[in-house]
């Protein structure tokens, strides 16, 4: 029997098929995100570019876990039964992505969960499932730890004279964008939490001036004071997954210490701690 595990967001899809013998193949699609798609784009994904490439590999699946970046309740089942029609396995699930990154960082303890990426989420863990969640509300409202919440921080202080002139020189040279080309992405253009999201790079690669990295300190203080708090749990560790808390762990812990927790495992994907959740009890040491 065969497993087949997916981490899905709206861009791609990792996927790792393993068997009893601890087998692994691993496969990139195309994202899946049933609040977009239709049943028949979906499909196509599973049954045509998946199975194109890993070939016979995804024969005789017996289970199926899909974790999907948004996925509600109300679309857990559809999900189910697409991934039924494709696969026709013994057993089907699909869940969050925010169930995804619990189980990858806290196996079956509990926790307290943390998605840091364009976006971010949090919730609380209690070893299966999350029991309480402190609703994002995207980059206007919410999403402190995020990506694009901290490229908004850090442009809105660029451009008001807070960080030093010859950090905005710097900008300017390595972006080839001027204050109008800025305003005119995030107020008139499309996505632009991922046009926010990409000036992560650069923050990082300055995290060696004392003005940026108390940015990204108080930008990460923020996200304790306003969504972890509330699971009122200082006694158990936050964990995170993601590209921003992959890369920015260092600062992430300072602001953790001074709000009061502790970090515990972080990973820059979920897959890798999917398939330790995920592997066949007689594997399991």
């Amino acid at each position: 029997m065969k497993k087949l595990i997916a981490d899905s967001g709206s861009t791609k899809t990792d996927w790792c098929l393993m068997d009893r013998e601890g087998h692994v193949t691993e496969a990139t699609t195309q994202g899946i995100n049933p609040f977009y798609q239709q049943d028949e784009e979906i499909v196509s994904i599973l049954t045509g570019e998946l199975t194109e490439k890993m070939g016979d590999a995804v024969g005789h699946i017996g289970e199926v876990v899909f974790y999907g970046a948004g996925l509600r309740p109300e679309m857990q089942e559809r999900m189910r039964r697409l991934l039924s029609l494709a696969f026709h396995p013994g057993s089907v699930d699909a869940m969050s992505d925010l169930v995804g990154a619990a189980r990858a960082l806290l196996g079956h303890r509990p926790g307290i969960a943390c998605i840091l990426g364009t976006g971010s989420n949090s919730g609380l863990y209690d070893g299966r499932q999350i029991i309480q969640n402190t609703p994002p509300l995207g980059f206007i409202l919410g999403d402190e730890g995020s990506g694009a919440v901290m490229g908004k921080c850090f442009l809105g202080a660029l451009y008001k004279g807070l960080l030093p002139d010859s950090l905005l020189e710097e900008f300017t040279h390595a972006s080839g964008l001027q204050m109008a080309d800025v305003i005119d992405a995030v107020y008139r253009r499309p996505l632009p939490n991922r046009f926010l999201a990409q000036t992560t790079r650069f923050i990082h690669d300055h995290l060696d001036v004392d003005e940026v990295r108390s940015l990204v300190v108080e930008h990460f203080r923020a996200f304790f004071r306003r969504n972890i708090v509330q699971y009122q749990h200082p006694d158990m560790p936050v964990c995170a997954v993601g590209s921003v808390a992959w890369y920015f762990r260092d600062p992430f812990s300072q602001a953790a210490a001074e709000e009061g927790f502790k970090v515990g495992r972080i990973l820059q994907r979920p897959m890798p701690g999917l398939v330790e959740y995920h592997q066949f009890p007689a594997s399991r040491v």
